[in-house]
C-alpha cells in the first residue's frame, strides 16, 4: 500500500506542481466494486474559456485490494455465510477470497459543459489494464463422504474433502463508461463511475483437489486414486466451466467516491 499511496502522491505533485494547483486540477478517493481501494488524478477545468476546455478532461486511475482486502473477503464470506453454493455433484463453495487491482486512464467528455446538474455527467473512454483473481473453497461430500468429479465417484479416507477452485484473469484493453460528478459544496464532489474493459484475454480456471487418502470407485469397490485419472476428472470437471469463462470478453469496473476539484 506504501507504494500505491506513494504513487498517488508523487503524480499529484507532477501534475499540479509544488507551489499551487492549477484551477482545474481534480483527485478522488474512493471504492471500486471489482478492485477495492480506488483513488484518481486528473483535470477537468468547467471554466475554461473554449467550447471543449469546458468539456473535456482526464483521469489517471489504479485500484487495489491490498488493503482492505482482509474487510473484502470477510464481507464476501458474511454474505456466503451458511448458504453454500452448490457446483456440482455434491461440491458446494463455503468460501472465497479475493485479491484485485487495475490501473488506467480515461478522457472525459461532458457533453453539457457546465450546465446546472447535466453538467456532471460524463461519457468516459480510455485504456485498463489489470487482475482479478479469485480462490474458493470447495467443500462436498454426501452422507458416506462421497462426491462426484468428472464422470467418476470419489471420497477420501476420513470422509472430509476440501479444494480450492482458482480463476485468475489477467486483463487489459479499452475502457467505455459512463459517469457523473455531484457536486456537495465548494470543489467536494461525489463522483460514479461506471464501464467495461473490453477485453481479448479470459480468466483462467484451475481445481486443486489433494490426492492423498482419495479413492476412487472402480465398479466393484474403491480403490486408492490413479493421479492420471484424477488429472483427467479434473479436466472433464473444468471444461464446461472454462468453455463459458471464454465466452467473457469484458470486465466491469465499478467505482464511487468522493473527489475535489480545484
Amino acid at each position: 500500500m506504501c507504494k500505491f499511496i506513494g504513487i498517488f502522491f508523487v503524480s499529484c505533485f507532477v501534475l499540479c506542481g509544488a507551489n499551487a494547483y492549477p484551477t482545474g486540477s481534480q483527485f478522488g478517493v474512493g471504492f471500486s466494486a471489482t478492485s477495492g481501494l480506488n483513488a484518481f488524478i486528473g483535470y477537468m477545468n468547467k471554466n475554461a474559456e473554449s467550447f471543449f476546455g469546458r468539456r473535456v478532461g482526464y483521469r489517471i486511475d489504479f485500484a487495489g485490494t491490498k488493503v482492505v482486502r482482509s474487510g473484502v473477503n470477510s464481507a464476501i464470506n458474511h454474505a456466503i455465510g451458511d448458504r453454500d453454493i452448490e457446483i456440482g455433484d455434491s461440491l458446494n463453495v463455503n468460501g472465497a477470497e479475493i485479491e484485485a487491482k487495475h490501473f488506467g486512464g480515461v478522457i472525459d467528455l461532458y457533453p453539457f459543459g457546465d450546465t446546472w446538474f447535466l453538467g456532471g455527467w460524463r461519457l468516459s473512454g480510455g485504456y485498463y489494464s489489470g487482475q482479478f483473481d479469485v480462490t474458493a473453497h470447495v467443500a462436498g461430500g454426501d452422507g458416506d463422504g462421497e462426491f462426484g468429479l468428472g464422470h467418476n465417484r470419489y471420497k477420501y479416507a476420513d470422509g472430509a474433502f476440501q479444494a480450492m477452485a482458482i480463476a485468475d484473469w489477467r486483463y487489459n484493453g479499452p475502457y467505455v463508461g459512463t459517469g457523473f460528478d455531484l457536486g456537495l459544496f465548494a470543489g467536494l464532489k461525489i463522483y460514479f463511475d461506471a464501464g467495461v474493459v473490453f477485453t481479448r484475454k479470459v480468466a483462467q480456471l484451475s481445481l486443486n483437489v489433494p490426492a492423498g487418502d482419495l479413492y476412487k470407485w472402480n465398479g466393484a469397490d474403491w480403490a486408492l486414486v490413479d493421479p492420471d485419472e484424477l488429472e483427467q476428472d479434473k479436466q472433464d470437471a473444468l471444461r464446461d466451466a472454462q468453455n463459458e469463462a471464454d465466452k467473457i470478453k469484458f470486465f466491469p469496473i465499478v467505482k464511487l467516491g468522493l473527489m475535489y476539484r480545484f
